[in-house]
């Protein structure tokens, strides 16, 4: 068993293992945080098919995670006010209930980064960049103009949503649930890179004339994954949400969605549980350094910065070693 695999096993553990402690010391807060890091990572995960897969960089992906959150706040609002969504042509009521709000969130999410990724992955490098970060700045400017629900100050949701069989105000009931989606991702995302399509996506970053040369068209599925990327992002917005029953523009934000890119770095762009090792990281960070100084992102900069320079593989490269590998 390579060490790659036994610190993801472990990363897994720990998972488990802190709320699991945090339970028996009644510490709900640490069970919050864990919730965090969690959908966190979810939203990582989905940037790290774009990006350490299909090597797009994209700005942009806070989008996909606002849209999910507001999928949740919209949804949830109308519920909690007694007021249709919609009266015509056809009333449409608005609910609590998770896997409803879900599917709106990735129905939308993937709507969204269709188009986006349609007109973004027409251009490559810095120009590709720049639109995905065009794209987010338009959402978030327009959440702010939504005088609707909530503008510029957000919207604040009383009671978390609905799940069958589940209480979801008990925090480790709704962290299982957060964690057991996580671990669906990653199932998934394991055997997307092992897929006939995971392997054109890679061949497709890396030597695109090749994939053409086959009569296969690198956008097509770079389009492809981007969607999935984007439909994983959003439903970990309206996870994230959810979580703290409030939406606002920020989630649109271009500084949020560097911190997602900062997630997959910080891991491991391309590792399986990159994700997860970066948000795990960043939230620990967060909360042991934050409570020292305002200024904690200085050392997130500068962990940033020896990950760049002498780990290119991130966390989860360094602690693999040499036996560590890229597609």
């Amino acid at each position: 068993m390579s060490r790659e695999t036994l610190f993801n096993a472990a990363l897994l553990l720990g998972l488990i293992a802190v709320p699991a402690w945090a339970v028996m010391t009644d510490e709900p807060f640490t069970i919050t945080l864990a919730t965090r890091a969690v959908i966190l990572a979810l939203a990582a995960a989905g940037l790290n098919i774009a990006l350490g897969i299909g090597g797009l960089v994209s700005l942009g992906h806070a989008v996909f995670f606002g849209i999910g959150g507001y999928a949740m706040g919209i949804l949830a609002h109308h519920a909690q006010s007694y007021t249709p969504l919609m009266e015509w042509p056809l009333v449409i009521e608005g609910t609590k209930f998770m896997p409803v709000i879900w599917l709106l969130a990735v129905v939308v999410s993937a709507v969204a980064a269709f188009l986006i990724g349609l007109m973004s992955l027409r251009t490559t490098g810095a120009y590709f960049i720049m639109i995905t970060l065009a794209f987010g700045q338009m959402f978030y400017y327009f959440a702010i103009s939504w005088s609707t629900y909530g503008g510029e100050d957000g919207m604040s949701i009383y009671i978390r949503n609905d799940f069958p069989g589940l209480n979801t105000l008990v925090p480790i009931q709704f962290y299982g649930l957060c964690l057991a989606i996580l671990v669906v991702v990653l199932i998934f995302t394991a055997r997307l890179r092992r897929s006939p399509f995971g392997l054109a996506l890679n061949a497709a970053r890396q030597v695109p004339a090749r994939v053409e040369a086959v009569g296969m068209d690198p956008m097509r599925l770079k389009l492809v994954a981007f969607v999935i990327s984007g439909v994983i992002t959003g439903l970990a917005g309206a996870l994230f949400a959810d979580l703290n029953r409030f939406v606002s523009p920020t989630m649109f934000s271009w500084q949020f969605s560097g911190e997602i890119m900062i997630l997959v770095i910080l891991g491991g762009v391309g590792r399986l549980f990159g994700p997860v090792a970066g948000a795990v990281t960043f939230v620990a960070l967060e909360h042991f350094l934050g409570g020292i100084t305002e200024f904690w992102h200085i050392f997130l900069g500068l962990i940033l910065l020896a990950v760049v320079l002498f780990a290119r593989g991130g966390i989860t490269g360094l602690v693999a070693g040499k036996e560590a590998t890229h597609d």
